[in-house]
C-alpha cells in the first residue's frame, strides 16, 4: 500500500516521512493552517529522493501559476482540489491527481470519468477543501463506480482506522494529513504508526 504524507512543511518532517516508507509528500499551496511558501517547498522536495512523488495541492488556481510553481519547487504531481474542470487537466503538462469530496455514488459515478492520473476520494467538505479530519462511511461508496481508475482514500484517516479503510475501499494509496498531527502539527511517532499499519495492506486488504 502506498502512503501520501500531505502538509508538510519543514524539512525533517519531510525527510523522516520518507525514512518510514511515505511514497509520496505534500506541499499545500492553497489557504490553509499548512499552506508552505515556495522556497520551503523547494528546499524540502531537493532533499527527497527522485522516486518519492512530489505533490502539490492547489484549489482554483490559475493554470499559469500551477505551471510556474511546479517547475519552481520541482514537483511531479499535481493534486487539483477545487472546481478544476476536465479541461483543466488536459492543459496541465503534470500528472494531475482530482480530488472529490464524496457525497453520493451518482456523484462519484459522474466524476470518474475525469481526465486524471488518480481519483482521491475525500471526506466532506470543511472550513478547507481538505486536511479537514473528516472521514466518511467507506461501506457507502460503490467501488464499481471507480473501476479502472487509481483511488486514493483520505479524509479522517489516522493509526487506528487506516487498516478497516483500506479493507473496505481497496485503494492504491491512502492519504493523511490532520491524522498525523498533535496540537496542529506533525507528529512523527504518528507518521511512523500510520505508514507502518497502512504498509502491511497491499490493495486487497490482506495483512502482510
Amino acid at each position: 500500500m502506498k502512503v501520501k504524507i500531505c502538509g508538510i512543511t519543514d524539512v525533517n518532517t519531510g525527510i523522516q516521512a520518507v525514512k518510514y516508507g511515505a511514497d509520496a509528500i505534500g506541499f499545500v499551496f492553497a489557504k490553509s493552517k499548512r499552506k508552505v511558501s515556495e522556497e520551503k517547498a523547494r528546499e524540502i522536495a531537493a532533499l527527497l529522493p527522485k522516486e518519492v512523488y512530489k505533490v502539490g495541492v492547489f484549489v482554483n488556481e490559475t493554470l499559469e501559476e500551477i505551471e510556474r510553481i511546479a517547475s519552481v519547487v520541482g514537483l511531479t504531481h499535481i493534486q487539483l482540489h477545487g472546481d478544476e474542470t476536465a479541461d483543466d487537466c488536459h492543459s496541465l503538462s503534470y500528472p494531475v491527481i482530482k480530488a472529490i469530496s464524496f457525497q453520493s455514488n451518482q456523484h462519484l459515478a459522474a466524476m470518474s470519468h475525469f481526465p486524471a492520473d488518480y481519483i482521491l476520494l475525500d471526506g466532506p467538505k470543511g472550513k478547507y477543501r481538505g486536511g479537514n479530519g473528516t472521514a466518511f462511511d467507506w461501506h457507502q461508496v460503490d467501488k464499481n463506480a471507480l473501476k479502472g481508475k487509481k483511488v486514493i482514500l483520505a479524509g479522517g484517516l489516522d493509526e487506528n482506522n487506516v487498516e478497516e479503510a483500506i479493507r473496505i475501499i481497496k485503494p492504491d494509496m491512502v492519504d493523511v494529513s490532520s491524522g498525523v498531527e498533535t496540537a496542529g502539527m506533525k507528529d512523527l511517532k504518528k507518521i511512523k504508526e500510520f505508514i507502518k499499519k497502512a504498509k502491511r495492506l497491499p490493495v486487497g486488504g490482506e495483512i502482510k
